[in-house]
C-alpha cells in the first residue's frame, strides 16, 4: 500500500508564524513566491500553513457495476404563466457536503452546487433553460474557510486578502453572455462576499439564452484553483431547449434523455478525494503537477455504475469534467453504434453513425443509442484512450478501460415507433465555416517548459496570462486561427463566447528546429512556419463538424480553425456589449494546464 508521508499540504488554514521558519529551508520556493507577488491584487499574502500529511490511497479494487446510475436533479430556469415561459431568478449555492461514490466506500467530503446544502449534488444539478428566455442566477459561496484539497501558492492563484475562504467564480461554459456575466477568473468571491477579486462586480449573472438549443456546462473558473475546485465537485450540466423546434426531430425525451457526466478521481482509504500534496518539481512549484489522472471512473457521481434500459432508443448527453483524462468511447461487442446528433452547444446537420467517440476534457457529445438493435443483455461503455493522450499509458485490460454498464431489460420490446431508424435525416443546418470570410488570421502557439525532465509551466504564444491581450477580434467578425501545438499532449482548446470549427490539421516537419526557433523568437512567420507545416493533412471526424467551443489540438501539428465572434447559428450580433470589461479568455481546458498558465485574455473590440 502506497503511503505519502512528509508531504506538504497547502491549505488556507490559520497562518502560523512557525511556517515562516520552515521556509528558510526552501529558498527557491520563497523566491518564486516573491516573483509571483506581481499577480496579487495589492500585496502578497503570507504562504498558507505547511502541514505534514500522511495519505493512504485506496488500493483494493472496487467492485464494478454495483451502484445504479443516479438521475441528476434538475433546476428549471424558467416558470410557466398561462402556459407561457417567463424568466426567473435562481439562487444556487456552493456547499461543503458529503457524497457516496461507491457502495463499498466511506462517504466523501466534496464541494457541490445546490439550491440548499441538503440538495447539493456531485455533479451539480442540471439547469434546464429555454431558448430566448433569459435566466438570472445568483451564485452564493457557502464554502468553509479552508480548502479540502491541496493547492499551490506559487502559480498565478486567487488569494483572499485576509487569508481566509475558498475563492470561487462560476463560468457558463459555451454560453453567449456579456463579459460581466462570463465568470472571469479574477471576479472570484469568498463566502458572504467577505473577499472579492479585482474584477468582481455583482453576485447575479444574466444568461440570455439567445443561442440555439444545445448542451453547455457550468463550473468554477477561479485563477489557479479551477483544477482543485472542479476536482472537489464544482461542475454541472446546463441544457438549452427549444421545444417547438426540437419536437420535429422525434428524439428520445423524458426518462429516455439522460446526462452522463464522466469524471475520474483518486480516493484515499478514508473516502476523501486524493490530490497530490507534492509537485513533480517542488523546487519550482511545491504542489502543482502537469496532469491529474484519477484511478476511479465515475459517472453522475457513482464509480462504474450500471443503468437498466429498455430495448429502445435513448439519448445520452455525454460530458467530460475530468481534469486531464480523454476518453475514447465505444460500446462493447463492436456492433452497436453511437448516432451523434450534436456536440457542445450545437446540433449536427444530420445524425452521424460512429463506433467510437474521442471525448476531450470539457467536451460534450449528444448521442442516440438504440438498444433494440442488439440481442445482448448487457453492454459496457468502454474507454480506449491512453493517458496522457495520445501517447501515454494504455488502459485496455484495466478498470480504467471501463466506464459503465447498460443492463438491457428482458421484457417485450417497445412499440415499433420507438424502434424506428434514427430520425430525422436532418437536424439544424448552420452556416458553413468559410476561411475566405475571415478578416484576420492569427497564429497561436502552445509551449511547454521543463525542469529535471518534468513540466514546470505551459504558455500560449510565450506569454503569461497577465500580459496584455494580443487576441483582439472585432465583434461580429470571422477569424482564422492557426493553432501550433509544440508539446507532446493533445490540448482541448476552449474559447469563451465564440464558437468555432476545426477545418484541418497539418503535421509539422522538423519540429525540433522549429520549436527551438519559436522559443527564441515566438514568431511563426519569422521561423518559417510555411516550410514546416507541410506534413500530412487530416480532417475532423464527421461527428465533430458543427460549431463548437472545444476542439482538440494534436501534438506536433498546426490545426486551422474558423472562429465566429457572433451568434453562429443566425449570424446575428450579440445582444450585449461584448467589448466591455473585463473581457473573456481562451485557454487549454486541461485544468492543470489552464491553472499554470496556459490561458490568455480574449478582448473583443468594436
Amino acid at each position: 500500500m502506497d503511503t505519502f508521508s512528509s508531504s506538504f499540504l497547502f491549505s488556507s488554514a490559520s497562518l502560523l508564524p512557525e511556517c515562516f521558519g520552515a521556509m528558510k529551508l526552501l529558498p527557491s520556493i520563497l523566491l518564486l513566491l516573491l516573483i509571483d507577488g506581481a499577480f496579487a491584487e495589492d500585496s502578497t499574502p503570507p504562504l498558507p500553513e505547511l502541514i505534514e500529511q500522511v495519505v493512504e490511497r485506496l488500493q483494493a479494487p472496487l467492485t464494478l457495476y454495483v451502484d445504479e446510475l443516479p438521475s441528476i436533479p434538475k433546476i428549471y430556469g424558467y416558470s410557466l404563466s398561462d402556459s407561457r415561459p417567463t424568466p426567473v431568478n435562481l439562487t444556487i449555492g456552493m456547499y461543503q457536503t458529503t457524497w457516496k461514490f461507491h457502495r463499498d466506500m466511506p462517504n466523501t467530503t466534496v464541494f457541490a452546487f445546490g439550491t440548499t446544502a441538503a440538495a447539493a449534488t456531485f455533479p451539480g444539478p442540471t439547469i434546464e433553460a429555454l431558448h430566448a428566455v433569459p435566466l438570472w442566477v445568483t451564485w452564493e459561496n457557502h464554502l468553509p474557510s479552508t480548502h479540502i484539497l491541496p493547492w499551490d501558492p506559487t502559480i498565478h492563484v486567487a488569494r483572499p486578502r485576509h487569508g481566509v475562504g475558498v475563492p470561487t467564480v462560476v463560468h457558463l461554459h459555451g454560453g453567449v453572455v456579456a463579459p460581466a456575466d462570463d465568470g472571469y477568473a479574477d471576479a472570484w468571491f469568498t463566502a458572504g462576499f467577505a473577499d472579492t477579486g479585482p474584477n468582481w462586480t455583482k453576485p447575479d449573472y444574466l444568461y440570455p439564452n439567445v443561442q440555439g438549443p444545445g448542451n453547455l456546462m457550468y463550473h468554477d473558473h477561479t485563477f489557479g484553483l479551477t483544477r482543485v475546485n472542479i476536482l472537489a465537485g464544482l461542475a454541472g450540466a446546463y441544457i438549452i431547449r427549444d421545444p417547438l423546434r426540437e419536437a420535429r426531430f422525434d428524439l428520445p425525451n423524458g426518462s429516455f434523455d439522460l446526462e452522463l457526466v464522466i469524471a475520474d478521481r483518486i480516493f484515499a482509504t478514508d473516502g476523501s478525494i486524493y490530490m497530490n500534496a507534492t509537485g513533480s518539481v517542488p523546487e519550482a512549484h511545491p504542489q502543482w503537477r502537469a496532469e491529474y489522472f484519477g484511478e476511479v471512473i465515475t459517472v453522475n457521481g457513482k464509480a462504474w455504475p450500471y443503468l437498466t434500459v429498455r430495448r429502445r432508443r435513448y439519448r445520452f448527453r455525454i460530458m467530460n469534467i475530468s481534469n486531464a483524462r480523454y476518453y475514447n468511447l465505444t460500446l462493447s461487442g463492436g456492433r452497436l453504434p453511437f448516432f451523434v446528433i450534436g456536440s457542445d452547444g450545437s446540433y449536427l446537420t444530420q445524425p452521424v453513425a460512429t463506433r467510437s467517440i474521442l471525448l476531450s476534457v470539457a467536451e460534450i457529445f449528444d448521442v442516440i443509442v438504440d438498444f433494440s438493435a442488439t440481442d445482448a443483455t448487457e453492454i459496457e461503455l468502454l474507454n480506449h484512450a491512453p493517458y496522457p493522450y495520445p501517447t501515454g499509458t494504455a488502459v485496455e485490460d484495466t478498470d480504467l478501460g471501463r466506464v459503465m454498464k447498460f443492463v438491457i431489460r428482458q421484457t417485450p420490446t417497445d412499440p415499433p415507433a420507438n424502434r424506428a431508424p434514427i430520425s430525422p435525416t436532418s437536424l439544424i443546418d448552420y452556416a458553413t465555416p468559410i476561411e475566405g470570410e475571415a478578416t484576420t488570421t492569427r497564429y497561436i502557439a502552445f509551449y511547454e517548459y521543463f525542469q529535471s525532465g518534468h513540466t514546470t509551466h505551459l504558455l500560449i504564444n510565450g506569454k503569461n496570462v497577465t500580459d496584455p491581450a494580443t487576441e483582439t477580434p472585432k465583434t461580429g467578425s470571422t477569424e482564422v486561427w492557426h493553432v501550433i501545438n509544440l508539446t507532446g499532449d493533445n490540448h482541448p482548446l476552449h474559447l469563451h463566447l465564440a464558437t468555432f470549427q476545426a477545418v484541418r490539421t497539418t503535421e509539422l516537419v522538423d519540429v525540433g528546429n522549429f520549436t527551438a526557433c519559436m522559443q527564441r523568437l515566438s514568431d511563426p512567420v519569422a521561423c518559417d512556419i510555411a516550410a514546416h507545416a507541410v506534413g500530412s493533412v487530416t480532417y475532423p471526424p464527421e461527428y465533430e463538424r458543427t460549431w463548437k467551443n472545444v476542439a482538440k489540438m494534436p501534438p506536433s501539428t498546426m490545426t486551422t480553425i474558423v472562429a465566429k465572434f457572433r451568434i453562429a447559428e443566425t449570424d446575428q450580433a450579440y445582444p450585449f456589449d461584448a467589448t466591455a470589461e473585463p473581457g473573456y479568455f481562451y485557454h487549454c481546458h486541461i485544468l492543470d494546464h489552464e491553472d499554470n498558465v496556459m490561458i490568455r485574455p480574449l478582448k473583443l473590440i468594436p
